[in-house]
């Protein structure tokens, strides 16, 4: 498949020089690949949240699902459990997964549901003009603290590791190398994976100059060992600080997975009805 074949006929409203681009045009690369090695894009799902980032289902021809603001996990939650053999992703903000769907992504990594989730992590509201976020650093001024937060930033791959991810790491959208190699591994991971996206927005929080100079990729390290991950994630802590950020696959280990818990759960020949009929008698 040509990655050209997942465009629509939709207009692109995103600013210039956005980062969501860098990450659609990574999304269409690697979904189309998965296609040619066996991975029908037809049995992949999209579920966006609200924010700039979920337009992304406008621009990208896939099975996709538009949600209300912070609930893109317990759509795409659904959506695995009635069918286990869809690929399930979810594009969101780091607003809406880290304010209004903390309690949601804290649970999907508790679970380690097959889903993957893409965070457009650009630690500012953009759609609506320049507010703070969970990620934005301390003192960071917006129209919502014009004398800048006072609240220190959250670091989402650390909640990720202690919450149960099984698979978490971070890119760059000037890194499309190794963006794609990420996603790719996140997307064919089997269990709840998490990437961190450095994702700018440059009209209200331009941190390409930045993050140009003091991102690094992390090479040969142990992403089975719990402890090397927490040591390299939290070697940066998204306050304002110069500090080298690291970039890679931080974590990956095989673990039990929520769609696997219930009755007649056989990816490939499971019978809809029957399984529906299990799940329902486990409840009652």
């Amino acid at each position: 498949m040509n990655p050209k074949d997942l465009s629509t006929y939709a207009k692109n409203t995103w600013c210039p020089g956005c980062g969501n681009f860098s990450i659609l045009n990574t999304m269409k690369t690697v979904l189309s690949s998965l296609d040619d090695e066996g991975f029908p894009i037809d049995n992949v799902v999209l579920v966006s949240g609200i924010g700039c980032h979920g337009k992304i289902v406008d621009y990208l021809k896939v099975n996709s699902f538009y949600s209300i603001h912070g609930r893109t996990l317990p759509v795409a939650t659904a959506i695995k459990l009635a069918n286990p053999d869809l690929k399930v992703i979810c594009c969101s903000g780091d607003g809406d997964s880290l304010a209004e769907g903390l309690d949601h992504l804290m649970f999907a990594a508790k679970r380690n549901i097959d889903i993957t989730l893409i965070l457009h992590d650009n630690r500012v509201y953009g759609l609506t003009t320049g507010q703070y976020t969970p990620t934005s650093p301390w003192g960071f001024k917006g129209k919502s603290t014009p004398l800048g937060t006072q609240e220190f930033p959250m670091n989402p791959a650390e909640l990720m590791l202690v919450g149960g991810a099984s698979y978490i790491a971070r890119g760059y959208t000037h890194g499309i190398d190794l963006l794609r190699r990420l996603f790719k591994e996140a997307i064919t991971h089997k269990g709840f994976s998490f990437v961190d996206v450095l994702q700018v927005c440059v009209t209200y929080f331009n941190m390409y100059e930045s993050y140009n100079k003091r991102v690094y990729e992390v090479k040969d390290n142990d992403t089975g060992s719990f402890d090397d991950a927490m040591k390299i994630i939290r070697s940066w802590n998204y306050d304002g600080a110069e500090a080298p950020i690291p970039l890679g696959k931080f974590y990956q280990v095989d673990a039990p997975r929520f769609d696997q818990a219930f009755p007649g759960y056989e990816p490939h020949k499971v019978d809809r009805d029957s399984q529906i009929k299990k799940m329902l008698e486990n409840f009652i």
